[in-house]
C-alpha cells in the first residue's frame, strides 16, 4: 500500500495560481504546506504566457470581473519589491504603459465608446492622435489612424515571476511535488484527500484545487461539485530578437499585441484554438500571429522568429473564476478558470483565498466569483 503524505495544506496546481496562494498562506502564519503538479510546476500556461497587465486594454465594460483585474494590477508593485526583498529574483515589473492601435473605422469607433466610459469612470486613459501615437512609438505602423493609451496598465516577466515563487517555496520549507498526476479528491470527516495516478496519496486539513485547465478531469472537482466547468483553449505564442529594444509599450490592436522584453526580444501573441489538450504549435497559427505583429509594426518582418511555444489557459464555463470554498465541502477550496488573466490575477486571488481559509474572513470578489456566473454578471 502507497504511503500517505500528509500536511496542514494541500495545493493541487504549481501554476502562478497555485503558487501565489502556497506564498499567501504561508506568510499569513500556515503551517506545512504541500503543492503537487502534474508535470513541472510553472511550465504550462503560466510559463507560456506574456506577462501582461492588462485590465483597462482588455476591458468591454466596468462590470466585476474589471474590477477584480484592476485591484490587482494595483497590487503588484508591492507584490514585485517584496518577492524581490524575499527571493532577489527581479520580475521586471515594467510600467511603461498599454497603447491600443485603430486600423479602420470600426476600430476608432470601439476606441471612443472605451475611452468613454473609462474616462466618465475616472480612469486614466488618452485618445491620441495618429500624430501623437507615432511620436510615442515611432516604429508602429504608418497605417495606424490613432489609439488609447493607458498608463496604467503594464506588464511583468512572467518566467521570472513563476521563478520568484518557486525559490519562495524553497526557502520558506513548502514542499513542491513534481509529475504527479492527481486522479481525485474528497474528503473525510477529519481530512481531505488526493489520490495519485501512481498510488500516492496526500492528506491535508485543507486543500485547495488550482489545477488549470485540468481541474474538470479530476473526480471530485467537476461541475457535478459547483466548480464550473473548466476546460483547456490554447494559445499559440511567438519571440522576436532583436539587438536593441524597439519599443516601450505594450501594443494592442483588434487582432493580436506585441510585447517588448529588455534586451530587444519582442513576444506576439495569440492564438484562442478549441484544440483539447493537444498543447503545440502548427504552421498557420505560426504565420497568423507573424501577419497580425507586421499589421502593428511593418519593421518586424524584417526579424527572424527565435522562440515559439504554445500553453494552454484554463477557460471557465461561468466565464469568470472561481475562488471560493467549494460547495457542500468543509475543507476543499478551489482557484480555477483564470483563463487569459492568471499573471494578472495571482495576487488578489492570493490574498482573499488565503484570508478565507486562515481567517475566515470574506470579501466582495470572493461572494461574486465563488457563486457562479449569475452573480458575477449582475454585480
Amino acid at each position: 500500500m502507497a504511503e500517505t503524505q500528509t500536511s496542514e495544506v494541500l495545493i493541487v496546481g504549481g501554476g502562478v495560481i497555485g503558487l501565489s496562494i502556497a506564498r499567501a498562506l504561508k506568510k499569513r502564519g500556515a503551517g506545512t504546506i504541500t503543492v503537487v503538479d502534474r508535470s513541472t510546476p510553472g511550465r504550462e500556461a503560466s510559463y507560456a504566457a506574456a506577462g501582461m497587465l492588462a485590465p483597462q486594454a482588455e476591458a468591454d465594460s466596468p462590470d466585476a470581473f474589471f474590477r477584480f483585474c484592476r485591484e490587482s494590477n494595483r497590487m503588484y508593485s508591492r507584490f514585485a519589491e517584496e518577492l524581490l526583498d524575499e527571493t532577489g529574483v527581479d520580475i521586471e515589473l515594467d510600467d511603461e504603459g498599454t497603447l491600443f492601435l485603430a486600423f479602420g473605422e470600426d476600430d476608432l469607433l470601439e476606441l471612443s465608446r472605451r475611452y468613454e466610459w473609462q474616462s466618465g469612470a475616472g480612469m486614466r486613459v488618452e485618445h491620441l492622435t495618429a500624430a501623437d501615437t507615432h511620436k510615442l512609438e515611432p516604429f508602429v505602423s504608418p497605417d495606424s489612424l490613432g489609439s488609447l493609451f493607458f498608463p496604467d496598465d503594464r506588464q511583468v516577466e512572467n518566467r521570472a515571476l513563476i521563478k520568484a515563487l518557486l525559490e519562495f517555496a524553497c526557502r520558506n520549507g513548502i514542499g513542491i511535488v513534481p509529475d504527479t498526476e492527481v486522479r481525485s479528491v474528497s474528503e473525510t470527516d477529519v481530512a481531505a484527500e488526493a489520490q495519485c495516478a501512481d498510488g500516492r496519496r496526500f492528506e491535508a486539513g485543507t486543500l485547495v484545487v488550482a489545477a488549470g485547465s485540468w481541474t474538470s478531469e479530476i473526480e471530485g472537482a467537476e461541475p457535478e461539485t459547483g466548480i464550473p466547468e473548466i476546460r483547456p483553449v490554447r494559445g499559440q505564442m511567438i519571440a522576436f530578437e532583436s539587438a536593441k529594444r524597439f519599443f516601450r509599450k505594450v501594443i494592442y490592436s483588434h487582432r493580436g499585441y506585441i510585447v517588448p522584453r529588455k534586451f530587444g526580444r519582442i513576444l506576439a501573441g495569440s492564438t484562442t484554438e478549441d484544440a483539447g489538450f493537444e498543447d503545440r504549435t502548427t504552421e498557420e497559427g505560426i504565420e497568423t500571429i507573424r501577419e497580425n505583429a507586421v499589421e502593428i509594426s511593418p519593421g518586424l518582418a524584417n526579424l527572424k522568429i527565435a522562440e515559439k511555444w504554445s500553453g494552454l489557459r484554463p477557460y471557465s464555463a461561468a466565464e469568470h473564476p472561481f475562488i471560493g470554498k467549494v460547495p457542500e465541502r468543509e475543507r476543499t477550496f478551489a482557484a480555477v478558470g483564470h483563463y487569459r488573466n492568471g499573471i494578472l490575477l495571482a495576487p488578489l486571488t492570493a490574498e482573499i483565498l488565503s484570508m478565507k481559509i486562515l481567517d475566515g474572513a470574506e470579501s466582495e470578489f470572493l461572494k461574486i466569483f465563488g457563486d457562479g456566473p449569475a452573480k458575477a454578471e449582475a454585480a
